[in-house]
């Protein structure tokens, strides 16, 4: 009995990865306001209605500038009980992002050098840099569709209605590939 247990457990695990496979990957499109979901050059889906950073999209200068960075990154973490119902958080800063932050003068050569680390050993890049951190793709929670609707609110995120991230999730998990432009 205890065997049949463990081979359930096991198949759903196998389902679970084919649901999410890796060959998935996210193209955000902030002007269109718009999610695609790919595979390779095949769009499966398209989420219309998302709102990105209030500053708009582009290389984040430093925390709190409310612009959503563009570029690419993997979901590094999934927050199933986020106060905005799901937080896929993104692997930000990138090594790009440190390359052009350290060449503008924007980190210190020490932030740099833990960011570039973080990557190399396929972990999360520090959050508390003067980049900013906690950047990633969410739901509202309990906040109001309409101001969702009527313009770009967040700090730097991607938000979507909750139903939107329960139908996204079924695409995406930690280590999926998100293109920003």
């Amino acid at each position: 009995m205890l065997r049949i247990f463990f081979l359930l457990i096991g198949s759903s695990f196998s389902l679970a990865a084919s649901a999410t496979s890796d060959d998935i990957w996210l193209l955000v499109d902030t002007n269109a306001l718009k999610i695609e979901v790919k595979k390779g050059e095949q769009t499966l889906d398209t989420i219309d209605g998302i709102a990105i950073g209030q500053g708009g999209a582009g290389f984040k200068n430093h925390r709190g500038d409310s612009i959503t960075p563009a570029g690419s990154y993997t979901i590094g973490w999934v927050n199933e009980r986020s106060s905005f119902r799901k937080f896929y958080g993104f692997s930000y800063p990138s090594a790009e992002d440190a390359e052009k932050a350290l060449a503008r003068g924007l980190i210190n050569r020490f932030t740099y050098d833990r960011i570039m680390y973080a990557h190399r050993h396929h972990q999360i890049p520090p959050q508390n840099t003067p980049l900013g951190g906690q950047i990633g793709i969410h739901g509202l929670g309990r906040a109001d569709e309409k101001i969702h609707k009527m313009m770009n609110w967040t700090h730097g995120c991607i938000a979507m209605t909750n139903g939107q991230i329960d139908h996204l999730s079924q695409w995406i998990d930690k280590g999926t590939v998100v293109k920003i432009k």
